[in-house]
């Protein structure tokens, strides 16, 4: 080596060495942030991972619980239904340089509003179900020009809503239900919104103009709101005209009287004959009136009660009613792209879930209770069966067994402390073959509908403790707002819908491929858990990059473990057929029997001796 090959050598290795350093720095003082940030929670004692003697992230993976890593740093915290107490101090967390999403939903923080203006580069804040109670201040959200998702919904917040956000150029979503914010609504300067709900609230005025394009339901049960989408508002006239108008009116008034009582007066004087008219006393309402009336309280009572009975879709005894629903502890389990969910506890043996649906007027109340009627009567070991529903013109409510061992998405997508088993090749099999089977039920028992599912993707597959796969939100597509339909749901994501404006009943085999794809290489199409309007260009681009490459070993999810020869080649067998079902000619796709007897012949293995894997 030359003594300039030295000198360059010793120059590399001391960058190096200056680089690991700083590296251990920052996990050092990662750590310690984390570590008194746990220190200042409420039951923070629970979070049992969080241990100093290991570092937060190893690479990519975390290696404590509700801590989001990449490349050995944290770049996001996501502590939900932890039943963690106390307020959010962040001070503490300014030391998460890398820090962008913050969740700490299904809580009991309380208290100030914490001052995540000193986060500016936060994205994502998400304290729903919590127990704040306090006015969140006027500037509380200024210079954070890169926040885009808030949601705050179903606490207890006071006062108004800060103004701070209406120049926010990012923000895209804004979640303030059920609270009790007061005022008007603010003039947001942007028109980037594509998701927000202020339900539930003490608001007042008129809607901005740039919000009333969002659902009634997104405003309901504030009151006194008015303009599109509700009834155009009212013209008031000023106080102060009506002050004067009513002086007026009070002066003339007194003038006629003096002048009346001065006529009687000399009329009187002048004629003693004349008489002032007999006193005529007023009827008071009789008996049977009085009955009447009560009558017509009786009647709007028992409306009231038949509004709030649900429709049973099984034979199943109506052991329970919308009152009990109301009644019950709830967790709120999500908000998706139609509303949000909730697990609800209404006995130690039944749990459900409630989903609420605001983009559903798109048929008449008789073809919606016929469409669920059909619904209800689907019966299969891979659909998650629908108990029940409740209609009102604004909002729908579905009722269905809760599944514990949540949705594919999680198991797929979510960090190691959501899940408690990896999914390897068996499972996979398994859960594609449940897919498929509860896919081709669909479109045996609804041969009218163009997409039986309509919405199939990772986060509507639901899995049971022994990983079976359970279908959710299926048949949708035709009580569903189509403007709202085309935005979020899958089967218009299709190239077909894309390229000639129109849906087939191929269109679900597209979206089955997709799905199939998802679960062998682990990718994350980033709009099937959340959409936006640039959904479609994220599922083509996930699409094209799976396609460009060549079919392979590779292309698998490191998750799914060990494999060898014996089942190599049924792993890629399952992937060709996925990317087969993606074909976008849809002359050339395979129909829904095809692509099952195609999943069935996939087995475990290759070895002759051991067919049975399900």
């Amino acid at each position: 080596m030359t003594a300039a090959q030295s000198r360059s050598f010793r120059h590399h290795l001391h960058h190096l060495l200056l680089f690991l350093s700083l590296i251990r720095h920052v996990n050092s003082l990662e750590s310690d942030t984390l570590i008194e940030l746990k220190n200042s929670l409420t039951n923070g004692e629970k979070l049992t991972t969080w241990d100093p003697s290991t570092t937060p992230c190893s690479g990519n993976e975390p290696n404590w619980e509700g801590v989001l890593c990449m490349n050995d740093t944290v770049w996001g915290i996501r502590l939900e239904g932890k039943e963690l107490g106390g307020n959010i101090d962040t001070k503490i967390i300014m030391n998460l340089t890398s820090l962008i999403t913050i969740s700490f939903q299904n809580n009991s923080l309380e208290g100030e509003f914490p001052v995540f203006k000193r986060l500016r580069r936060l994205r994502s804040i998400f304290l729903t179900a919590n127990k704040f109670s306090r006015e969140i201040p006027m500037d509380a959200f200024e210079g954070m020009r890169r926040l885009k998702k808030l949601y705050l919904a179903n606490n207890e917040f006071v006062g108004q809503i800060p103004t701070s956000l209406t120049t926010l150029p990012k923000l895209r979503d804004l979640m303030l239900e059920n609270n009790r914010f007061e005022g008007e609504i603010p003039t947001f300067v942007r028109d980037n919104l594509t998701f927000v709900n202020f339900a539930n609230n003490r608001l007042r005025g008129t809607i901005p103009k740039r919000l009333q394009g969002f659902p009634k339901s997104q405003f309901s049960g504030n009151g006194d709101l008015c303009g599109p989408p509700f009834e155009e508002c009212k013209v008031e006239i000023p106080t102060a005209t009506i002050i004067m108008i009513a002086l007026v009116v009070v002066a003339a008034l007194a003038s006629i009287t003096v002048a009346f009582i001065i006529l009687q007066q000399f009329r009187q004087s002048s004629n003693n004959a004349l008489q002032p008219p007999p006193y005529k006393k007023q009827p008071s309402l009789d008996h049977d009136q009085m009955e009447q009336g009560c009558g017509g309280k009786t009647v709007a009572a028992k409306k009231l009660d038949l509004s709030l009975k649900l429709t049973f879709l099984n034979d199943e005894a109506e052991s329970f009613d919308l009152a009990d629903l109301l009644k019950a502890s709830a967790v709120v389990l999500g908000g998706g792209v139609f509303g949000s969910s909730y697990k609800t506890t209404l006995s130690r043996h039944k749990v459900v879930v409630v989903k609420r649906y605001n983009q559903m007027n798109n048929v008449t109340i008789d073809e919606f209770y016929k469409h669920m009627k059909k619904l209800g009567k689907l019966k299969h070991a891979n659909l998650v069966p629908l108990i029940a529903f409740y209609y009102r013109n604004e909002e729908k409510l579905f009722l269905a067994d809760y599944v514990e061992n949540i949705s594919l998405a999680v198991h797929l997508h979510g960090s190691r402390s959501e899940v408690k088993q990896r999914l390897d090749w068996p499972t996979r099999l398994k859960i594609v073959k449940g897919v498929a089977r509860g896919l081709l039920h669909l479109y045996n028992e609804l041969p009218s509908l163009i997409t039986p599912h309509g919405h199939l993707k990772s986060s509507n597959v639901l899995l049971n403790q022994e990983f079976e796969s359970l279908l959710t939100d299926y048949g949708l597509v035709p009580i569903t707002n189509q403007e709202h339909a085309r935005d979020v749901m899958i089967a218009f994501k299709s190239p077909e819908f894309k390229n000639h404006g129109r849906i087939t009943k191929k269109t679900d085999i597209w979206s089955l491929g997709v799905l199939i794809v998802e679960i062998m290489t682990g990718r994350f199409p980033a709009n099937t858990f959340h959409y936006s309007k640039g959904g479609d260009l994220e599922l083509t681009n996930f699409l094209d990059s799976v396609m460009k490459e060549d079919v392979t070993i590779d292309m698998f999810d490191k998750e799914i473990g060990r494999f060898d020869k014996r089942n190599e080649g049924e792993m890629l067998k399952l992937l060709n057929i996925g990317l087969s079902c993606c074909e976008p000619n849809v002359e050339k796709r395979w129909d829904i029997k095809e692509v099952v007897a195609r999943i069935e012949e996939v087995r475990e293995n290759n070895d002759n001796d051991n067919n049975d894997d399900d």
